[in-house]
């Protein structure tokens, strides 16, 4: 059986699919061509990222497909419902990043709070000449032990930024739709876990004004509105943080910068954009934005959990 990981694959993932007796493609085929590479090569299983998407036109069109897996958490890129309803096993692999966006969203956090992210780009071309005027200008950051922080969105992803969160010793209150309470561990090398319980609540507007930093892990909404757009800024309190690692659109990409302008945001760090590949240039180049390229969950050891748990759930199925 012929799989096609059209945005790669990590070798742990191939090699305990080959030893299964599947046979893994890892070349890039472009949009516009896979159909036809499907259907020609006779590819049974499609695995894809965020590069890739698998609409209605191409789950139509490619009949032998009997699996497609999203390496990765968001499902945007895939008409899942309408590829269930023909038969096709859809899955993702949710719990194999959530550390790593995790740790991205606190080390963003740190970065916007001691301004760090700006320091690192002005001190080869200034930091010579204006050694003093910028000592001055990054030595106005921010601390993040005693600061509350607000999780949008209490998935796994939620709940792995929590434990580190309450590790560096913030206040955390969470919105969710679905989830109640949850005990979250965090761990102490030497200790074990120890749990601290947070309470969810439905109520966005009422949490906004308490947040020091906010961070959203919601998927991109089914009617394209923004969830953070200049009605939720104006009750946020000024000079509040803002991290954006779940998904492009979920915040007004103009109220932002709007409200990084007027000084409601004291700045932001972004890893995902509305038009990727090519983000706006005024988001890329704004000096209170910190700007990394679709990175949160592409760490080496993600990249092997992802690969491994979507052999595991192809080989559960297909074998």
């Amino acid at each position: 059986m012929k799989i096609l990981a059209n945005d790669g694959i990590s070798p742990e993932g191939k090699e305990k699919l080959e030893k299964n007796g599947f046979s893994v493609t890892t070349d890039h085929v472009a949009q516009d061509k896979l159909i036809n590479v499907i259907n020609n090569e006779k590819y049974s299983a499609l695995l894809v990222r965020s590069a890739t998407e698998v609409r209605k036109e191409l789950i139509d069109a490619c009949p032998n497909l009997k699996f497609i897996g999203r390496g990765g958490v968001g499902m945007d890129n895939i008409d899942v419902t309408y590829a269930r309803e023909k038969g096709i096993i859809v899955e993702n692999t949710p719990a194999s990043s959530s550390q790593s966006v995790a740790e991205l969203v606190i080390g963003s956090m740190f970065s916007i709070a001691r301004m760090t992210f700006d320091s690192y780009k002005q001190m080869p071309e200034k930091g010579d000449s204006e050694f003093k005027a910028l000592k001055k200008k990054y030595g106005k950051g921010s601390e993040l032990r005693g600061k509350t922080l607000l999780i949008i969105g209490f998935g796994r992803i939620g709940r792995s930024l929590a434990s580190y969160a309450l590790g560096v010793g913030m206040k955390v209150i969470a919105v969710d739709q679905f989830v109640d309470a949850f005990k979250i561990p965090v761990s102490i090398e030497g200790v074990g876990e120890v749990y601290s319980q947070v309470n969810t609540t439905t109520d966005l507007h009422g949490t906004l004004p308490k947040a020091d930093f906010i961070s959203i892990h919601i998927p991109k909404q089914a009617d394209g509105s923004a969830v953070i757009k200049k009605s939720e800024f104006d009750k946020m309190k000024d000079g509040v943080m803002i991290v954006n690692i779940a998904r492009g659109g979920v915040i007004d990409e103009d109220d932002l910068i709007n409200a990084l302008d007027n000084g409601k945001v004291a700045a932001a760090a972004l890893d995902v954009y509305e038009n990727e590949p090519a983000p706006r240039k005024d988001l890329l180049n704004h000096p209170k934005i910190a700007c990394t390229p679709h990175i949160g969950a592409a760490t080496v050891e993600a990249q092997s959990r992802i690969g491994v748990e979507l052999a595991d759930k192809i080989i559960e199925v297909l074998v």
